[in-house]
């Protein structure tokens, strides 16, 4: 938004264009300036006259300003009648010839039509008197639709007002005809607003307009300030009605008026072919070349070609229109007739895109067709494949309206509650669909599709996951699939169901899972059986697990189903394989940017949420984090915002916000306990006893660790248990609770868990260290820790290595404890794990490592991109903006800092300020 003198003038991303008109009233003042403002129509070129209006008022110069009407285009002088009216008592100070001419032309006096020349100096010389007292600009709105007389009489002023303080301003659209001379105008050519500006106008006028309808408006509006204005009530409206956004979206008034004037003169055979193009869509120029009729072609499209209306690229055989409103005023003056024989001639022209093709009979039908209901059921569950959860919805929805029976449109709206309800969050859409789901068919209020739905709803409300486990469980129990593995309504409430237990987090929630899996036929699905054994109790059943992983992550290529992505991602966290799952969950991430499935992006951040916080990329973690909460809180998820609390509480805690910690995990707990989701109680433990371990609160962080699984006992069907085995063992150690810890680690040997993955390899080589005597086990962890485990898994790593280098030197090995103390200090600086630092920092005081005096001359050590980054850093920018101002993502920007930190010998920003300042003593110098 930009703001001009005292005029108030506020127009956004227009801060060049007023700056022109700046200049040219300052010429004004000068000695005389012309200007045209030419553009588009609805670009805003009416928005900036009256800005220029108000600038030059402000400026102390009188204004007289008219618009052109199209209906007083065969008035003679009436522009100029409108122009000179607020000066009529100023023609008694010209001549009597002149005035009266002026008066005559103007309709002020009776008489003889004047010569024109007399007019037209009777013009200037009026002009002449107003700006010898002040300087005076003439402001002429919309000169293509002025009349000719008007036009000849401004044009003779135009070339004559050199040495006058006065100006002429005016505004022409582009490429229209006026009777208005334009040749040698000094022209200012308007263009559309840019992304950033038109989304500013958007955000001003409509704040809470949802994510994915603001980005159909600019795409549509394409930087048109009167579509960016109009369009909001018609794409909402339809928003509302169809529960997606049309493919071609109804015009206001304003906006009908001003983008079917350029269409009405076209030939009819070229509206023809124009309206199969609109719902073409594609701009597939041998689709339109098949849908013709035998009495029309292509070379109909000419006129429109001529007039500037569309483009053909010859190359790529596409053709668009220059403007996408275009698209939307030759729909909106066909009829219905022609509207529905342009959908049937797509739909022939159509018969291998079984999609498009289902939505253009679907268009066409005029009653029940339950052919086309099936063609767009099938489309309905193509799209969803891609993740198009509205599309899915908008299909099914208007294929139960085509539906012949009953259970077939109870069916397929209780499908698409489903998806509303579990995929994109359309949580009152989704309640209102399955209100219809049950008042078209009774039965299907018993469906799967529906209980799914009703679920969904349940929980992301305030329903308590006890009711939704019974209610689901019951469902399948009584469900007519015959327990078939190849029915999607029953997959799909497996998988919900899946969850469902995991909140529950005890074995009788299971109970009805294991039983409904046994007996599906032939078998269940793949990634179902791998979550079965992965997700539910990995202590037990995760090693069988592992033969199958390695086969289904490799199922991972770009053009995965986006639901089977989540799902691979959920059955990969306790065999620690979310590495494997990083790019295909950032396309998830992006898709969801772009306006993709919020569930879908909301699953793939909490994967990189937990592999970020394994792995040591904690910034990025935070991020993700905080940006998964924001989607919970604005997308109809609430219930799923209580696991990106717990990856903000993990990672408080681990950087020492103990307070921070601390109280996001009393609002996990205080949400999670009156609702039964038991898992949620469960992991607010692990942030308490993270903090505590920080704090040296052993004691403390032993009884919430002992509250996730107690001494000596992996619990069973808490598979968050194995994240808190070394914290429960050393916190054990820590409080003289020998016995304890000795038993942990028995129960970890017991069953193994070392076979799960590399980290829980180190994990238990680490517990393993801490509480056997002797040689072996110390030298069993640093075994494990020349491995590429320690370097992967850096916080458990770093642990790892500082209770390594502690016992080291214990024994009196300090060599060698220095070196793994100092492994660890690289590790945890480079997280900023502040609590680890202290606690390794007096570790390697106690073994008589003296670090080097901080010199400024370390700064040698980074490389010039380091440097540059440290010294943003150290200014206070953050990562994100770090990474704007170089061009760089705000990952790179994380990785660099992370490895800049050691090389200064800091672990926070607060000592990058230190590191990158002059000591004192040079200051003193200085």
């Amino acid at each position: 938004m930009c703001r001009c003198g005292e005029a108030g003038i506020e127009l956004f991303g227009r801060h060049a264009e007023l700056a022109q008109i700046s200049d040219f009233l300052d010429g004004v003042r000068r000695g005389g300036d012309v200007r045209l403002i030419c553009g588009e129509p609805g670009v805003g070129k009416s928005s900036l006259m009256t800005a220029a209006e108000e600038l030059a008022i402000s400026a102390g110069m009188r204004v007289l300003r008219a618009s052109g009407s199209e209906f007083e285009a065969d008035v003679s002088y009436s522009c100029l009648n409108q122009l000179f009216l607020p000066v009529h008592a100023d023609l008694d100070r010209l001549p009597s010839g002149p005035r009266e001419a002026l008066s005559v032309a103007l309709g002020f006096g009776a008489g003889a039509l004047p010569d024109v020349l007399l007019v037209c100096n009777a013009a200037l010389l009026l002009v002449a008197e107003v700006a010898a007292d002040v300087p005076v600009v003439l402001v002429v709105d919309d000169v293509h639709w002025i009349d000719r007389a008007t036009a000849v009489v401004l044009g003779f002023i135009a070339r004559r007002l050199a040495g006058r303080r006065a100006g002429l301003l005016v505004s022409a659209r582009t490429e229209t005809v006026s009777f208005l001379d334009l040749r040698g105008l000094s022209e200012q050519v308007v263009e559309p607003l840019g992304n950033e500006a038109a989304g500013r106008l958007v955000d001003a006028h409509h704040p809470q307009m949802p994510a994915t309808v603001r980005r159909r408006l600019l795409d549509l509006a394409q930087g048109n300030p009167l579509a960016l204005l109009e369009l909001p009530s018609t794409l909402l409206g339809s928003v509302q009605r169809a529960g997606t956004q049309p493919e071609v979206v109804p015009l206001s008034d304003r906006l009908q008026a001003v983008f079917a004037a350029r269409l009405a003169g076209l030939p009819e055979a070229t509206r023809q072919v124009l309206l199969l193009a609109a719902f073409e869509g594609a701009g597939d120029v041998r689709v339109l070349r098949a849908a013709l009729s035998d009495r029309s072609s292509l070379a109909d499209l000419a006129p429109a070609e001529r007039a500037h209306l569309v483009r053909v690229d010859d190359a790529t055989a596409r053709m668009a229109f220059r403007h996408p409103l275009i698209r939307s005023a030759i729909v909106a003056m066909s009829t219905h007739e022609e509207r529905r024989s342009a959908h049937i001639a797509l739909a022939g022209a159509l018969v291998e895109d079984r999609e498009r093709r289902a939505w253009h009979l679907a268009a066409a039908a005029t009653g029940l067709d339950e052919a086309v209901a099936e063609l767009l059921d099938d489309a309905a569950h193509r799209v969803m494949l891609r993740g198009d959860a509205l599309a899915a919805i908008a299909a099914l929805v208007r294929a139960a309206e085509l539906s012949s029976t009953s259970a077939g449109r109870g069916r397929r709206l209780a499908e698409a509650a489903y998806i509303g309800a579990e995929a994109s969050g359309a949580i009152d859409d989704a309640k209102i669909l399955l209100t219809d789901a049950r008042r078209a068919s009774p039965d299907s209020a018993g469906s799967l599709h529906a209980a799914n739905a009703a679920v969904f709803l349940m929980i992301n409300t305030d329903g308590d996951v006890n009711t939704a486990h019974r209610l689901l469980a019951g469902a399948i129990e009584t469900g007519d699939h015959g327990y078939r593995a190849d029915d999607p309504a029953l997959i799909e409430s497996m998988h919900t169901l899946l969850l469902l237990c995991w909140y529950g987090s005890t074995p009788d929630y299971w109970k009805p899972f294991f039983s409904v899996l046994r007996r599906l036929q032939p078998q269940p699905p793949d990634v179902l059986a791998l979550a079965s054994e992965s997700f539910a109790d990995p202590v037990r059943t995760g090693t069988a697990a592992l033969p199958r992983v390695d086969a289904i992550l490799q199922t991972l290529t770009d053009d995965a189903d986006p639901t089977r992505i989540m799902r691979i991602g959920t059955a990969s966290v306790y065999l620690d394989r979310l590495g494997d799952c990083r790019e295909s969950s950032w396309r998830l991430v992006q898709q969801g940017r772009e306006g993709g499935a919020p569930r879908r992006h909301l699953g793939a951040l909490m994967h990189l949420c937990l592999d970020d916080y394994l792995v040591g990329r904690w910034d990025e973690a935070e991020e993700l984090a905080a940006e998964g909460q924001r989607i919970c809180d604005t997308s109809g998820f609430p219930f799923f915002a209580w696991y990106f609390r717990y990856n903000r509480a993990i990672l408080a805690a681990g950087r020492g916000r103990l307070e921070e910690a601390y109280a996001l995990a009393d609002e996990i707990t205080h949400w999670a306990l009156p609702r039964g989701v038991a898992a949620a109680a469960l992991f607010a433990h692990h942030p308490r006893a993270l903090a505590a371990l920080g704090q040296g609160d052993y004691d403390a962080a032993f009884g919430h660790a002992a509250a996730m699984s107690p001494p000596g006992v992996l619990a069973s069907h808490v598979p968050h248990c194995t994240w808190v085995m070394f914290d429960l063992v050393e916190a054990a150690v820590r409080t003289g609770r020998t016995v304890e810890a000795r038993a942990h680690v028995e129960a970890m040997r017991t069953a193994n868990v070392a076979a799960l993955s590399p980290r829980m390899a180190l994990l238990q080589a680490g517990a393993e260290a801490l509480v056997l005597d002797g040689d072996e086990p110390a030298t069993r962890l640093e075994a494990v820790l020349a491995g590429a485990a320690a370097k992967r898994w850096l916080f458990d790593g770093s642990r790892a290595q500082l209770v390594l280098g502690e016992k080291l030197r214990r024994s009196r090995s300090s060599a060698q404890a220095r070196r793994h103390l100092l492994a660890a200090r690289d590790g945890f600086a480079a997280m900023a794990a502040e609590p680890w630092l202290a606690r390794v920092d007096g570790e390697l005081r106690a073994s008589g490592h003296r670090p080097a005096p901080q010199q400024r001359g370390g700064l040698s050590a980074l490389t010039a991109q380091e440097l540059q980054i440290a010294q943003l850093a150290a200014s206070g920018m953050t990562n994100k903006q770090i990474a704007e101002r170089l061009y760089l993502s705000h990952r790179t920007v994380g990785a660099h800092l992370y490895r800049i930190f050691p090389k200064l010998g800091v672990t926070s920003r607060a000592g990058l300020r230190d590191a990158m300042s002059p000591p004192a003593a040079e200051k003193t110098a200085r």
